[in-house]
């Protein structure tokens, strides 16, 4: 099958119905002890997948977007890619982001090609300033680089982050042929005070030849979780339940799950200054709890 009919097949395909909730059971009596050993083991967990998922830029905290984003979709059908754009823009919605106006410049670029690979070689090849600006701290690095152009994944994605004045707005490095900034009283801002990390800008490329047998609307709940969050491609996710199983178990994945959007907002909700690990942890333990609390015991297997 064409890449191009197999796209306006997948056009016809509606997302799938929301599953009703579980009946509300009464809970079982059960002894302090075993609280407080489930306790330990969701806490235990939620921090291995965090350790799994998250991927920040060296020597940085967890980036995210601030105001709005902007996403473009080439490379395939026009009315594919528009659906693509207003899904990712409709998630993003949720977490406090503004999509961006008709005709903005894309600051998260899908690409869809024949052959990943030989794309993502050829741009950072001709544009490889667009990956890496020559600072460091802004991406993951060289290793990281190379992985993106020669790994044989459906789907690759790239972050550039840019350390910022948390109560400003403004770029909180010296970057190429700029000044180093200051903060009144504060001294450099790069010392670490007051910093943020922001995403700057993601670049995703889909290889149409290695997305057979995945739904549109999964494909676009996948690209929205890469295009929000530093997602490690090489995190062993496995062992929870979340969309980037997809390509690993396609029909155990049918979109974002519970444990997703606790991620995410964890994310978005966390400290206004600099997001470590850590700080994920347990913001993403406490929504975790609230999840399972109303109900929701899909968010970690």
């Amino acid at each position: 099958m064409s890449l191009i009919a197999w796209f306006a097949a997948l056009l016809l395909v509606q997302d799938p119905a929301q599953a009703a909730p579980p009946a509300q059971q009464e809970p079982p009596a059960v002894a302090l002890e075993e609280v407080v050993v489930e306790g330990r083991r969701l806490e235990e967990l939620t921090r291995g997948c965090v350790d799994d998922v998250a991927a920040p830029a060296r020597n940085r905290g967890l980036a995210r977007w601030r105001g709005g984003v902007c996403v473009g979709v080439t490379g395939i059908r026009r009315d594919i890619a528009q659906h693509i754009a207003d899904h990712v823009s409709r998630v993003a919605l949720q977490y406090g982001l503004r999509p961006g106006d008709p005709g903005c410049s894309a600051n998260v670029l899908i690409v869809f090609a024949e052959d990943g690979q030989s794309l993502g070689e050829a741009m950072v090849e001709r544009r490889r300033r667009v990956f890496h600006l020559g600072v460091g701290g802004l991406d993951r690095g060289k290793a990281a680089l190379d992985d993106f152009r020669y790994s044989d994944r459906p789907v690759r994605w790239w972050h550039v982050s840019v350390p910022t004045n948390a109560h400003t707005g403004e770029v909180g490095i010296r970057l190429p042929g700029g000044s180093p900034p200051m903060i009144p009283g504060e001294g450099l801002v790069n010392r670490g005070r007051w910093l943020r990390d922001d995403l700057n800008k993601v670049i995703i490329v889909v290889d149409g030849e290695k997305i057979d047998g995945v739904g549109l609307p999964q494909l676009a709940d996948y690209l929205s979780m890469v295009a929000l969050a530093q997602i490690d491609p090489d995190g062993d996710t496995g062992g929870f339940s979340t969309i980037l199983n997809l390509f690993d178990d396609p029909e155990g994945s049918p979109g974002l799950t519970g444990w997703d959007r606790a991620y995410l907002d964890a994310l978005y909700t966390g400290p206004s200054e600099r997001i470590r690990d850590s700080d994920q942890t347990r913001q993403l333990l406490r929504n975790l709890r609230e999840a399972r609390a109303a109900g929701d015991e899909g968010c970690l297997q």
